[in-house]
């Protein structure tokens, strides 16, 4: 069965992009402009597709097709860590270990400095497909730091859910949210000398956005903890002294992967 897993990248905390958008100071390392991996997935709406792999025998083998859709800004997207270091590609990784006969891939919209303005008109230009075994979702952090009106996120964070349930052929239970990250508790965030204020404003983010995930019974992941803990250790952070780390990315898989397979163990027997 061709499977399309929809991560919704609540983690939509875009760090870093031009004048309006999140960027490090003139001379920092920011030069990972990543656009999106699949601007449109191309699936289909065949839930039946399988890929056929050869046995030691020479005897041809069906293997379920699962596709992942991860929505958000830079830390979807893996700003300043390598391809396969950012969270939907260790977390595909991580279940295509835990079910051994199956494939899987991911597809990205995401790029760094992006707010929930610019992931949704990314997601109108795409031509999203409706088949996704899993959809995260993670946005939020470039509305905080360009200063935009909360009202802007009270208002576009919604439609991106429900833009992310379409997706995952209409199941919400296919859906993750994931919690922005905290850029305080960085070199970054230090040097913007206001760092109680971007955890506070971080906190407002996450608390909508946990709250509608409760009312709406969507599975909403709280990673920015993990995050926090970057100024002890160092080392939950990358190069460029702003974004997560391939260490921490690990972090949020930990606690991605359960629900994920428990979102999947159902169909897979």
């Amino acid at each position: 069965m061709k499977k399309k897993i929809v991560l919704l990248l609540a983690l939509v905390f875009v760090l870093g992009c031009n004048s309006e958008e999140l960027r490090l100071e003139p001379g920092t390392p920011d030069s990972h402009q990543n656009t999106t991996d699949d601007e449109s997935n191309g699936g289909t709406d065949d839930d039946t597709d399988t890929t056929s792999d050869t046995d030691t025998t020479g005897n041809e083998t069906n293997t379920d097709l699962y596709n992942i859709l991860s929505l958000g800004d830079s830390y979807t997207i893996g700003e300043s860590v390598c391809s396969t270091c950012r969270f939907p590609e260790q977390l595909k990784d991580s279940l295509a270990q835990r079910f051994e006969d199956s494939s899987w891939e991911v597809d990205v919209i995401a790029q760094t400095g992006w707010t929930t303005t610019n992931l949704i008109n990314a997601i109108n230009a795409a031509n999203l497909a409706t088949d996704y075994d899993l959809v995260t979702l993670l946005i939020g952090v470039n509305n905080q730091y360009q200063s935009l009106p909360f009202s802007t996120y009270i208002s576009e964070f919604p439609e991106l859910v429900e833009t992310s349930i379409e997706a995952a052929q209409g199941d919400k239970s296919r859906v993750i949210v994931i919690s922005i990250p905290d850029y305080a508790y960085t070199p970054f965030g230090q040097g913007q000398g206001n760092a109680a204020t971007i955890s506070s404003e971080i906190d407002n983010y996450n608390s909508f956005a946990e709250s509608y995930c409760n009312q709406e019974n969507i599975s909403y992941v709280y990673i920015t903890d993990i995050t926090r803990q970057g100024l002890e250790n160092t080392d939950l952070v990358a190069s460029d002294g702003l974004h997560p780390s391939s260490l921490a990315y690990t972090k949020f898989v930990e606690r991605l992967l359960p629900i994920a397979i428990e979102k999947l163990q159902l169909e897979h027997d």
